[in-house]
């Protein structure tokens, strides 16, 4: 690594919170990944951990052992809520993490779960080298940020009653949507939003404090929701609903670094994007066995259906986002731009 004055560090130091930790660069150890989904091995469990680990090992190789990273899946090493802060200030040095839950801190970041803005992989894809996700990566670096892997997921509905296909499904429900222009479509299509992160999701609906729930097939399947849902509308085929959970490098670590291991870092980081697609679409199919299989009802979407639900988030959710900050109104007309 390039030599650090003891200033920097120090100053680095005091900025950092009371998390019991410091960053990799000013320690010994390994670089550590955060997360907030269950753990598992490089070959088994929860693929955004095994992508995770696949990622680690792939750069440790590369480097020939300069670079070594620990994994701390569940949220064991920093709250789901605190991840992308701990990102910003170097206290934590990378993580996967769904870039809507930094949405109240930067509401720039709720382009990351907009309802209807992307309705499939294939337009997903093309986010990275369009003129969207440019400027997307340059507010992030200048808040501290460097995007690693661009992972897009679909989502589906768990609910504890019938299915959640159409805005009309959802009037009265206690539903949780998982970023702030999800819940405004659910207000307007007359439900009771529920913000907590998709860790809470089971507890809420064993309890009854939730009828239904927004997540990604992935966390569908992880969090064993079936146990807690009659019905599941997938998110195979068509969606409206698409995550945006990049792997994320804080700046203030990635700079430390010299120029060959951040090149290795961003070529293992692009590599592992496909990776992740297939492993997002074969989830997409696996949760309706799951939910198959524990004798819940399966629906999927249809082009009606995500037409209904896309106008009602362009006059609720695209006018609300747009009109918050310019970089917001910026990286919508960017991203509709990607609307076939």
């Amino acid at each position: 690594m390039n030599k650090i004055s003891r200033r920097t560090v120090l100053g680095a130091a005091a900025a950092l919170p009371a998390m019991g930790f410091a960053p990799a660069w000013a320690q010994s150890g390994a670089l550590k990944i955060s997360h907030q989904f269950p753990g598992g091995s490089i070959k088994e469990g929860d693929f955004r951990d095994r992508l995770c680990r696949t990622f680690g090992a792939e750069v440790e190789k590369r480097t020939k052992g300069a670079l070594k990273f620990d994994i701390y899946p569940g949220a064991s090493l920093v709250k789901t809520n605190s991840q992308f802060s701990a990102l910003r200030k170097g206290a934590l040095d990378l993580s996967l993490v769904p870039i809507s839950y930094a949405g109240g801190e930067l509401p720039e970041l709720n382009i990351g779960l907009m309802p209807g803005l992307v309705t499939s992989y294939e337009q997903s894809a093309t986010w990275k080298n369009a003129e969207v996700g440019k400027e997307l990566s340059r507010f992030l670096l200048d808040k501290g940020v460097v995007m690693i892997s661009w992972i897009w997921q679909a989502g589906g509905v768990a609910s504890r009653g019938k299915p959640i296909v159409d805005p009309e499904d959802a009037k009265g429900l206690k539903i949780r949507g998982g970023s702030r222009e999800m819940d405004l479509i659910l207000k307007e299509a007359g439900a009771a939003v529920v913000s907590i992160p998709s860790n809470d999701i089971y507890a809420a609906m064993q309890t009854g404090a939730l009828d239904a729930a927004m997540t990604s097939s992935t966390s569908l399947i992880s969090f064993r929701l079936e146990e807690v849902s009659k019905a599941l509308t997938t998110g195979r085929g068509k969606a409206y609903w698409f995550m945006l959970e990049p792997l994320m490098m804080s700046r203030a670590i990635f700079d430390k670094l010299p120029k060959d291991q951040q090149a290795v870092i961003i070529a293992v980081g692009a590599e592992m994007e496909q990776y992740a697609l297939a492993a997002a679409k074969e989830d997409d199919n696996e949760v309706a066995r799951v939910y198959q299989k524990a004798g819940a009802k399966t629906a999927d979407l249809n082009e009606a259906s995500i037409k209904k639900w896309q106008a009602i988030a362009r006059t609720a959710a695209w006018k609300d986002y747009g009109s918050k900050t310019e970089t917001c109104a910026k990286l919508l007309a960017l991203a509709e731009k990607t609307l076939a």
